[in-house]
């Protein structure tokens, strides 16, 4: 069966979707985890809905009006709560009210039924294109690229803000180009999992990466490959009971999740006897 689905170009697209998109998720994700801002990558996530709108009014790839949205966002945020005085909490839900509200007001204003919107909330890694794949590789360059020229002073951000603030290290500034790298990854994850369900796999992979890895690198790698095992898993038990694909890769992350702590949980009560 699972050798036979793979015969169709859709599914192949898919796979590759599910593995290029694991390599974003799990270098991002592990700053989302040990940064503790994965409400923010869930409030990005969701503003973006409005560039959603934004391309399906102007008759485009709506992933093209998510990026500048899911940008502008993140600079949004991130500014609101370093400079201007305003909670984390209250910029995170003023942006995602306003991001969705401006979503089904462009919807709304285009005439006709979007039928591809549902695949945008939720995810559906079957229809992924061609071209989908080479923005995705694109963006993946572009994370990468700027996580290794980048890599010490992300690890100082990520530990001990202030002593990088003390060695000179512009810390609002990268914070800033952090939350665009977040961005840039709820993008790519869009198309697998959707709006709604983004956050789960930035964070579960990563989550379950800090427990076995004492170094940010090791993380981020056994982050990624728990996210394309996940990603492929869901994806075959997706074709295998006709379930929607992007929600069944959460729930195995999930379960993986739960599992995982169960397992360490049974461990440490049996030392403790």
């Amino acid at each position: 069966m699972f050798p036979e689905i793979f015969a169709f170009d859709f599914m192949r697209n898919a796979l590759l979707a599910a593995l290029l998109s694991s390599v974003a998720c799990g270098i991002i994700g592990t700053y989302v985890v040990v940064k503790r801002i994965g409400f923010i990558s869930g409030g990005i996530a969701h503003t973006a809905f409005g560039g959603i709108g934004l391309g399906y009014y102007l008759g485009i790839n709506p992933l093209l009006g998510v990026i500048p949205f899911s940008l502008l966002a993140a600079l949004g945020i991130g500014l609101l709560s370093k400079k201007g005085n305003v909670a984390e909490d209250t910029a995170i839900g003023t942006f995602w009210a306003i991001g969705m509200a401006v979503g089904v007001i462009f919807i709304g204003l285009k005439p006709g039924y979007a039928p591809d919107l549902f695949s945008y909330l939720f995810g559906n890694i079957l229809t992924v294109p061609t071209s989908d794949l080479w923005m995705i590789v694109l963006l993946d360059l572009v994370i990468v690229l700027v996580v290794w020229l980048l890599s010490k002073e992300f690890l100082a951000l990520s530990f001990d803000e202030e002593y990088a603030l003390v060695s000179g290290v512009k810390t609002t500034l990268l914070y800033l180009l952090l939350l665009c790298l977040i961005a840039l990854t709820v993008v790519i994850m869009m198309r697998v999992v959707g709006i709604v369900m983004v956050i789960a796999l930035l964070t579960i992979p990563a989550a379950i990466a800090r427990l076995f890895s004492r170094t940010l690198p090791g993380m981020m790698v056994l982050s990624v490959v728990l996210s394309a095992l996940f990603s492929l898993s869901g994806l075959w038990l997706s074709c295998l009971f006709d379930l929607a694909s992007g929600a069944t890769i959460i729930v195995v992350s999930g379960l993986v999740f739960f599992l995982v702590h169960l397992v360490r949980f049974v461990k440490a009560s049996l030392t403790a006897q």
